[in-house]
């Protein structure tokens, strides 16, 4: 598929790092591993803004034979030393801690949020707001803020956000007025939730979102079923946005068809459409270490979100090498698009995706492709 638009519109190098959150509190130097996986919405003055995840590592993070993470505390950055003979680094976005009879790791950059206004067609930069970012602020967030999430709901933005912290894997709420200034609501998911999408509008006068639980264990379906198990998209309903209950029937499931979705979760806030709400979402293939992936779309009743009215199993959107080619040399990864943010551009939607966990990707997707 060809796309009027399709580039990347922001990158590492764009991220001035005098001007982050973490400038001059840990004494040693920095570098910015990724800015990707932007939420999306649209500003009061028509223009675009992205909440860029910007994930910020150790320039030089083993010293003396210890690894270390960066950690945030109420009292500032601290940066925890580990043994190398305790971890494995095959993956180089984290640290596995083996030996505990469970998974454990650690990660090897801190994320935070960094808003960057675009021109109303995604095009172009026209503002980076510093004096706006999010870093962490709690103790369930001491590992970073990841991966924004924005959905207008009435005269409201809500931007879901996964907090990362020892204690818990968590989603957390934001809201705002204007998208600029946000207030931390709190906790709104528990542990190992990842990919809480708000509905952008009401569904029988109730918020409704799409979540991805996690864990290590899924029971079987019967043989011949044409859903496979695995993570798969659920939906929740709240009166408020902020208390939310699991619903009864299943959202989106991996299809047995297809290996290229074995793996699924959300990806753009659904929007209601005249065909019901549109809802972009990503499925994985396994392969190597991190999979495959790609993004889907799927059609779902504007008055039971849980039923698919039309989908395919064609990729919409691929990864896309010849993007990152003039950055190559800071990539560490391959074969990701992971799209976060979906605007209404007239005849087109515009599409935020992160490429390759390094930068920021904005496409332009003929409305008539998704129909």
């Amino acid at each position: 598929m060809t796309f009027a638009f399709d580039q990347l519109v922001f990158t590492p190098a764009d991220v001035d790092l005098s001007r982050s959150p973490l400038a001059g509190k840990l004494g040693v130097k920095t570098y910015i591993l990724g800015a990707f996986n932007p939420g999306m919405t649209r500003l009061a003055n028509g223009n675009l803004l992205l909440m860029v995840r910007v994930a910020e590592a150790l320039r030089h993070p083993v010293k003396e034979q210890f690894i270390h993470a960066i950690r945030w505390t109420a009292d500032g950055y601290v940066m925890d030393p580990w043994p190398l003979e305790m971890v494995d680094t095959k993956d180089p976005r984290k640290f596995m801690i083996p030996g505990g009879g469970w998974k454990v790791m650690a990660l090897t950059s801190l994320s935070w949020l960094l808003p960057v206004e675009l021109s109303a067609d995604g095009r172009e930069v026209v503002t980076v707001h510093y004096d706006r970012a999010i870093e962490p602020r709690a103790d369930y967030q001491c590992y970073g803020v990841e991966d924004a999430r924005i959905s207008k709901v009435g005269d409201r933005y809500l931007m879901t956000t996964c907090s990362v912290s020892p204690e818990r894997h968590s989603t957390t709420l934001y809201s705002s007025e204007d998208a600029l200034d946000w207030t931390l609501e709190g906790i709104v998911l528990d542990h190992q939730n990842k990919d809480m999408l708000i509905f952008e509008g009401l569904v029988g006068g109730k918020y409704f979102a799409q979540t991805r639980p996690l864990g290590d264990l899924y029971f079987a379906y019967p043989p011949g079923s044409e859903w496979r198990s695995g993570p798969s998209i659920n939906l929740a309903t709240s009166p408020d946005a902020l208390h939310w209950k699991p619903y009864d029937k299943p959202g989106i499931r991996p299809h047995a068809a297809t290996t290229a979705t074995a793996r699924i979760g959300g990806g753009a806030p659904p929007v209601l459409t005249d065909a019901g709400w549109l809802t972009l979402w990503h499925g994985v293939e396994p392969s190597g270490v991190v999979g495959i992936y790609r993004t889907y779309w799927s059609i779902l009743d504007r008055d039971d979100p849980s039923k698919v009215v039309r989908t395919s199993h064609d990729a919409l959107l691929q990864p896309a090498p010849v993007l990152t080619e003039a950055i190559k040399d800071l990539m560490y990864l391959d074969n990701v698009v992971f799209t976060t943010g979906i605007a209404d551009g007239g005849d087109h939607w515009v599409v935020a995706s992160g490429e390759a966990d390094l930068a920021c990707r904005v496409t332009w997707i003929d409305k008539a492709a998704v129909e």
